[in-house]
């Protein structure tokens, strides 16, 4: 096993789950201390470094009003859309019935590996899964965070196309994960107001009926059945 791989990343997948998750007023007080253990590992390259320099720069915004700007940031940059989402397997499986098995089983994971999950956000959070890695051996750490790494392309090559800065902290941890950040194709969104829009009462009667309104309604005609004559509705 390679001295990378046994490198140690603990420091750096949890300094990257607080980077990632809101930036409470709290978490914008320990920034100078976060950006200064990413600094004291050095899991990351000099170049991803000072990245994270300027994203905690960004981060750090004096003033009510600068957090207000930051908070913002945060919800445009994962809160308006499935493309950049920090939920993985929400890119994977959407909203279909296949996640709620999928958010078991990871759950299940972390209390093999002695953690149980108890939190209130879902266990495919990314800085909840980056909590679960900075617990882990270096060498498992980058394997499971490797497992997600198609994800964490998505998502960077998103964030990168709308020259965010959080590009920066997925680009990090891909790299704790031993992989190169690669562009990938990507689904655009479907627009805010047509994801929340209201679906036409009986879908404009377009299944059997006139497909839009002043269009020929056509008329179906069918035989009676004789056993039916009595039928009452």
């Amino acid at each position: 096993m390679s001295s990378k791989q046994n490198q140690a990343i603990s420091l750096s997948c949890r300094v990257l789950a607080k980077l990632l998750d809101y930036p409470s007023d709290e978490t914008r007080a320990l920034l100078p201390e976060l950006l200064q253990a990413l600094q004291q590992e050095r899991a990351l390259s000099p170049a991803r470094l000072a990245e994270m320099q300027a994203l905690v720069a960004r981060l750090a915004r004096p003033g009510q009003d600068g957090a207000f700007a930051v908070q913002a940031l945060y919800v445009e940059s994962f809160d308006r859309g499935r493309a950049t989402s920090l939920h993985m397997f929400e890119h994977v499986h959407g909203d279909s019935r296949e996640r709620g098995p999928a958010l078991v089983d990871l759950a299940k994971t972390y209390e093999q590996a002695g953690m149980f999950f108890d939190a209130s956000e879902l266990p495919d959070y990314l800085p909840v899964v980056l909590e679960f890695a900075s617990t882990q051996p270096p060498a498992v750490a980058r394997e499971f965070l490797g497992e997600m790494a198609h994800i964490l392309n998505a998502i960077h090559t998103a964030l990168i196309k709308r020259e965010n800065p959080y590009a920066a902290a997925i680009g990090a941890v891909l790299e704790l994960a031993g992989e190169k950040p690669q562009a990938v194709q990507i689904t655009p969104d479907e627009p805010m107001d047509e994801a929340w829009a209201e679906p036409p009462a009986f879908d404009g009667c377009s299944s059997k009926g006139q497909s839009r309104p002043g269009a020929p309604q056509p008329i179906h005609i069918v035989k009676k059945n004789p056993s039916q004559e009595g039928a009452r509705i």
